[in-house]
């Protein structure tokens, strides 16, 4: 058994998705870490302009350097309540002039720096931001650097951090959608071709075996030409066969012709009742098999006109006139009374005059051998811009479960044994070419009716 494969589309929306989920994915790392640095670059400032604010706050009273915290350093740090805010201010000899003591300089140790330092720390088991700038003093009485630390913890910086990660997250969610979307879009456009080209074979008939012609892209190119040369191949075979078949019905047919003729003199001289039965037979087997032989051979015609003979304007009446002509005698053998109901205008339609006349030939041979019971009436109307023909007989009609079969090949044979199964199949055959159809009408109070429809071409001045 094969396995079943999923769609195209649906190999490429996986592999297109999962190329966007990583690129979101990357893209979100990306924002989260940049809504980091946004936030610390935003509080750092701040936490900066503190640390200068007290710096220059320091003055130098009888050598002896003093300071006045002033408010406004402190403010917009205060801004978030959840943060709390340290500090230690250091005199040019290292001592503290104010602050927390236990808050290290982030620059101890080390050679004094030139520029502010901030930079991530820990104080008292929290995690904390500290700046560190200095001020040097060349004041006769106090010479060297004073130190300000200035420490804030980061609970603000990172709900900022969180909010800016998160609309940026809304954004590559929104963007991710509209890219799924086009993606969408851009797939079924991309893989139209194939679906029309699945269409194009889906609809054919399955007796069509002309070549596939559909607009596609490059690269379907190799893949129409194989269909098509399995298809050029195909339709060989069966020409092959069907003229098989149109050659043996051919040495058949005279042959057979003159078994009939032998069997109808055989039948006129006396026979014995024992023999007489087999003689019946023969002839009814005869018959039957002179039948199926002409049928063979207008289903090879049929099938020859089809692809070798160009369209022309048939008159529809006159066509149906000539096949009821024919049909004459073998309604008068059975005493049919066949009606015609036609409309004084021709009804003029586009094909091959001699396979639309064996199309209604066939029906009306069907009705006569199979259907009717006493009465046969043909209607021939224009029905908005369809021209109909309608075979109607007073006889048991086809059961609504067969109506399928009886348009195949041998699709349906006669439950008597003496009906071929393809006179309605060479009709239905012969509608299908024409651009037409062949339906039935179950069988009602008047009848069983058997309908032809075709494409009708409007007369000059109607």
């Amino acid at each position: 058994m094969v396995r079943r494969e999923p769609s195209l589309f649906i190999r490429l929306f996986v592999l297109i998705a999962l190329v966007l989920a990583f690129g979101a994915a990357v893209l979100m790392t990306a924002a989260w870490y940049s809504a980091r640095e946004a936030a610390d670059e935003a509080y750092d400032r701040l936490l900066l302009g503190a640390a200068y604010q007290i710096a220059d706050a320091i003055q130098v009273q009888d050598g002896q350097p003093e300071i006045e915290l002033p408010v406004s350093a402190f403010e917009l740090l205060a801004l978030s309540d959840r943060d709390r805010i340290f500090y230690r201010v250091l005199d040019p000899a290292g001592e503290t002039l104010t602050g927390y003591e236990s808050l290290d300089d982030p620059a101890a140790g080390a050679q004094k720096p030139d520029k502010a330092v901030v930079e991530d720390a820990r104080f008292g088991g929290e995690i904390v931001r500290v700046a560190r700038v200095s001020r040097r003093f060349d004041d006769p009485q106090m010479r060297g650097e004073a130190v300000v630390i200035v420490a804030q913890t980061v609970e603000a910086r990172r709900a900022l951090a969180r909010d800016l990660t998160f609309r940026s997250f809304i954004l590559v969610g929104a963007m991710g959608l509209i890219a799924i979307g086009g993606m969408i879009f851009a797939v079924r456009r991309a893989l139209a071709p194939i679906a029309r080209l699945e269409a194009a074979i889906r609809q054919r008939d399955p007796l069509d075996l002309t070549l596939i012609d559909v607009s596609t892209p490059r690269e379907l190119a190799p893949f129409i030409a194989e269909i098509n040369g399995f298809i050029e191949r195909l339709r060989i075979r069966v020409e092959l066969m069907q003229q098989f078949i149109a050659d043996a019905a051919h040495q058949l047919r005279t042959p057979l012709a003159a078994l009939e003729a032998q069997v109808d003199l055989l039948s006129g001289d006396e026979v014995a009742p024992a023999g007489r039965k087999h003689l019946d037979r023969i002839q009814s087997r005869t018959r039957q098999l002179s039948r199926l032989t002409n049928q063979l051979l207008s289903h090879a015609m049929v099938a020859h006109r089809e692809r070798a003979i160009a369209n022309s304007s048939v008159d529809l009446t006159e066509l149906t006139r000539r096949a009821l002509d024919a049909a004459i005698p073998d309604t008068l053998e059975r005493d049919i009374l066949v009606t015609l109901h036609a409309p004084p205008a021709p009804l003029i339609v586009s094909g091959d005059p001699v396979n639309l006349a064996e199309a209604i030939k066939n029906i009306l041979d069907n009705a006569v051998r199979h259907g009717a019971a006493s009465r046969i009436t043909v209607r021939l109307l224009a029905r908005d811009d369809r021209a109909i023909v309608e075979v109607e007989d007073d006889g048991p009609g086809i059961a609504r479960d067969r109506w399928a079969r009886v348009v195949q090949r041998f699709g349906s044979p006669s439950s008597d044994g003496k009906g071929s199964g393809l006179g309605l199949s060479i009709a239905a055959e012969v509608l299908a070419a024409h651009g037409g159809a062949l339906s039935f009408v179950e069988k009602g109070a008047f009848g069983f009716v058997v309908v032809m429809s075709l494409s009708h071409i409007p007369a000059e001045g109607t």
